[in-house]
């Protein structure tokens, strides 16, 4: 029998699964799914098997209201949530969330997890798009994590920024927020799409507190690069990076990406979660290869492809029309508009 937790957020008893399964990750938090709520207005739920005051296995999920394609989503915006189960329980959890997404008009269901799903078809879900995963271990000593970078592209790349008198620092204050979302913005220019709004950033530092850190590569007090880090337990996540891109010669990010391998290390890491990648970004794929990452696939589940394509279809419109030439407020603007539809 499937349960249902309608707030996980603030049930103490998800919590508690989260503190105890092995599979969780900082995307199941309550503090990446108030994240969520507050910034997109999306809520979340959960079912389970078990039931009272201690459950032993979930699935979570937000509801998405979005322009012609409301669904329900395991989760946005996370690169990866895996079902908190066993393999049966898991093919249950699964039926169990289209089940009830079915019973209260939420839309179809899609399924984001880390592992592949053995048996597909199990509640009408069929893969529907694969990304590559990248994971870093960080349990050898530093200089054996140095050298596997590539020598040229990694190694000599984190020589030249430093004779080039880079510098780098890490926190969470207004300034380094704005100057990491100032960079976000040059890059996703560059890729042809608007940030997401910066509220959304700014929320993730009020409620992940401590498990967020921003690290910035600066020259003579100008911002050059910065990633936006989260960690949950021994694992330290890279989900979000901006960069000048008259910098890159300097090779800034290869020297920003060891700072932040050490930091997370010294914090207690024994992985660093590149994050996920589309198939097509041969240059990200590449640039993770050369940090001695480890390549897999990862593969999202949908009950059909439509709904996943509409956002990437309305964003490639809007691309194509006004990202390369808008200023910087109406690039804002969009993405505040577009990105709750999107998920």
């Amino acid at each position: 029998m499937i349960h249902v937790i309608d707030n996980p957020t603030h049930d103490p008893r998800w919590a508690d699964l989260l503190g105890r399964h092995p599979c969780a990750s900082v995307f199941h938090t309550p503090a990446w799914l108030e994240a969520l709520r507050r910034t997109y207005g999306y809520e979340p739920v959960a079912v389970s098997t078990s039931n009272g005051d201690r459950i032993e296995n979930g699935l979570v999920a937000c509801r998405v209201r979005a322009w012609g394609a409301n669904r329900v989503i395991s989760l946005p915006f996370s690169d990866h949530c895996e079902p908190l189960a066993s393999m049966p329980e898991r093919a249950a959890l699964v039926e169990g969330l289209v089940r009830l997404a079915r019973e209260r008009g939420w839309g179809p269901v899609e399924l984001r997890p880390r592992s592949p799903v053995d048996d597909v078809g199990v509640g009408g879900l069929r893969a529907v798009r694969t990304y590559c995963l990248h994971d870093l271990d960080l349990a050898p000593d530093l200089p054996e994590i140095l050298d596997g970078f590539h020598p040229s592209s990694g190694q000599r790349a984190i020589r030249r920024a430093e004779r080039e008198g880079i510098t780098h620092e890490s926190g969470t204050s207004d300034e380094q927020l704005r100057a990491f979302f100032e960079l976000l913005r040059m890059t996703r220019r560059r890729h042809g799409v608007p940030p997401q709004p910066i509220a959304w950033f700014g929320n993730l530092r009020d409620t992940m507190g401590p498990h967020l850190r921003i690290h910035l590569a600066r020259r003579d007090g100008r911002p050059l690069a910065a990633l936006f880090m989260l960690s949950f337990r021994n694992t330290a996540v890279y989900k979000y990076g901006g960069s000048d891109a008259s910098s890159h010669p300097l090779g800034v990010m290869p020297f920003l990406f060891w700072q932040a391998i050490q930091a997370a290390r010294a914090a207690g890491a024994t992985t660093l979660d590149l994050g996920r990648s589309d198939s097509d970004q041969h240059g990200l794929i590449a640039f993770k290869d050369h940090l001695g990452a480890t390549r897999s696939h990862l593969t999202y589940y949908g009950e059909s492809n439509r709904t996943m394509s509409h956002g990437h279809t309305w964003m490639r419109r809007i691309a194509d029309r006004v990202v390369s030439a808008a200023p910087d407020s109406a690039l804002d603007l969009a993405g505040r508009l577009l990105y709750r539809h999107l998920g």
